[in-house]
């Protein structure tokens, strides 16, 4: 588990601080966090750590960041944000949608306050962008329904977000992407960033006036399309 204790932009409109948890069963060539993917991750903090910073930190901060890794890989992971709520957070988590049931149980026990799921491609070439052999698409598109209800049906505010890398993404896949999603209530184009964790070497990210262009393709699909750099 790894902290950040203050951020402006990962969760929309609150100051947050972010906790990592580690592990993961993706691959992605553009993970910008692949050094989480081992679980445990490498210089790991204990719990007590992150919740006397927060105990600390509650008069000033508004919520807290979840992400991985795959948070919901992690077995406590439903205490743990309870414990969080009780400090009185707003949680966001993070997830790549492969574990779509505990997503609905977090859902149904309100211990989820903004949900952001990465979509990593189009359903044919998910896999492959994911860096898996095999990926069973059903999950990812159960997890898309269940969050899409929950804003639906509960006011939960959510985003999907797709990372824009040249060698892994085609203007045919966003249009994919936006047929699938049709209606959703908000969709994020993030830039790549090239890092020393990218595990994967000579990827590039589109440009600014690619990315916009891919912006104004999908608001055919969805209304709102927004652009994180």
């Amino acid at each position: 588990m790894g902290l950040q204790k203050l951020t402006l932009l990962d969760y929309p409109g609150k100051t947050a601080a972010i906790i990592f948890i580690g592990g993961c069963k993706f691959d992605c060539p553009f993970c910008h966090n692949a050094e989480l993917i081992p679980f445990p991750a490498a210089g790991a903090i204990t719990h007590g750590e992150v919740f006397a910073f927060l105990e600390k930190r509650k008069d000033v901060l508004e919520g807290v960041c979840i992400t991985g890794g795959e948070p919901l890989l992690s077995s406590g992971l439903f205490d743990f944000i309870k414990s969080i709520k009780k400090l009185g957070y707003a949680v966001k988590l993070d997830t790549n949608g492969t574990y779509p049931d505990k997503l609905d149980e977090l859902f149904k026990a309100n211990l989820i306050d903004y949900v952001a799921m990465d979509i990593k491609n189009s359903p044919q070439k998910y896999a492959v962008t994911a860096g898996v052999k095999k990926l069973e698409l059903k999950l990812i598109e159960k997890s898309v329904q269940i969050i899409r209800a929950a804003g639906t049906n509960h006011g939960i505010d959510y985003e999907f977000r797709t990372t824009l890398v040249k060698e892994l993404h085609t203007f045919d896949d966003l249009i994919k992407i936006g047929k699938w999603l049709t209606g959703a209530k908000k969709f994020v184009l993030q830039t790549f960033r090239d890092n020393d964790t990218v595990r994967f070497k000579n990827l590039n990210a589109f440009s600014k006036a690619e990315t916009e262009k891919a912006a104004e393709m999908l608001k055919e699909y969805i209304n709102c399309v927004e652009i994180r750099e």
